[in-house]
């Protein structure tokens, strides 16, 4: 019978034993996020600046059905090269595993499965959420069921400007996940700054979020999900006006090709990608790298305070 454990890179699982700060990171931005040959020089990238911050890289996605936390290079080159490479949420675990699937993992799967591991810190680009009209289509991401159970950190630029801001800002309040703004009290929509919605609560450090890591840990009462959002500076920002309408030009297209479900977030990041010539692109490549630093110095600073209590 085949071996359905998660496997660990040689690298993740040393610093796990160490208790090393480790950054967990997706893979469908790999395989599904960003036009070749740009992903594996991205996701390369991301891996490096999570080092150049003090943490392990753990890039988690599956290959011939093996679940693995931590690609090496070659494990990272398939999944960014071959065609046919599943976007597996968490539903899609075992059912990909069982049938030895390649598989990407979503910020629902990555969280998981991150837990799963002992990884308490994840950085991505933008949270899933509510899509428009979702009150007809009841479209809604598993990234925000899956944070309200999974006791993990995760570094994002807000939800995808694409989806329902303000309906998925509710979702997560109702589902208990924690929200934080890094540095701001509002809410970024991914390209852009300002999403146009005020949170309740900001941290102003990566020493902070480690306090609230910790505090959630021996409290033992919360053990759902923290969303920090890390906006991008306004002069880093997608231009507004180009945004708004490219986002009207991309829904107008969902609409008339009925392109619905998963394919949804693809269709419209290419979109945007086409309509603005490759400069939704580079706002992408930002935010990731940005989250992925700051994700880092989380991680970091959690395990120093987790060494200074043992102490």
């Amino acid at each position: 019978m085949t071996n359905f454990h998660i496997s660990f890179g040689s690298e993740v699982a040393d610093a796990l034993r160490d208790r090393r700060p480790v950054v967990a990171l997706e893979s469908t931005i790999v395989s599904h996020g960003l036009p070749r040959p740009d992903n594996l020089l991205v996701a390369r990238r991301i891996e490096q600046a999570v080092r150049d911050a003090g943490a392990v890289p753990a890039t988690i996605g599956m290959v011939a059905g093996e679940l693995i936390v931590g690609l090496d290079d070659a494990q990272l080159t398939r999944l960014a090269t071959v065609d046919g490479v599943s976007k597996l949420s968490v539903r899609d675990l075992a059912v990909a595993a069982a049938t030895g699937a390649d598989g990407a993992t979503t910020v629902a799967a990555t969280s998981a499965v991150a837990a799963a591991a002992g990884i308490g810190v994840f950085a991505t680009g933008g949270l899933g959420g509510v899509h428009r009209e979702a009150a007809q289509t009841f479209d809604e991401s598993a990234d925000l069921v899956t944070l309200a159970r999974t006791p993990i950190a995760v570094i994002c630029a807000g939800v995808k400007s694409i989806l329902d801001v303000g309906a998925t800002l509710e979702r997560l309040e109702t589902l208990g996940v924690s929200v934080v703004g890094y540095r701001t009290r509002r809410f970024p929509g991914f390209y852009l700054t300002d999403a146009g919605f005020d949170l309740d609560w900001s941290v102003e450090s990566p020493e902070q979020v480690a306090d609230v890591l910790v505090a959630r840990e021996r409290q033992g009462v919360h053990h759902g999900g923290l969303m920090v959002a890390n906006p991008l500076p306004v002069d880093q920002q997608l231009d507004p006006a180009l945004h708004d309408r490219t986002l009207a030009e991309g829904l107008a297209m969902l609409a008339r090709e009925g392109v619905t479900g998963k394919a949804v977030t693809p269709f419209l990041l290419a979109h945007f990608h086409s309509a603005t010539e490759g400069a939704s692109l580079t706002v992408n490549v930002r935010i990731i790298l940005r989250n992925a630093d700051l994700a880092a110095r989380i991680a970091v600073a959690t395990a120093a305070r987790r060494t200074d209590s043992e102490a």
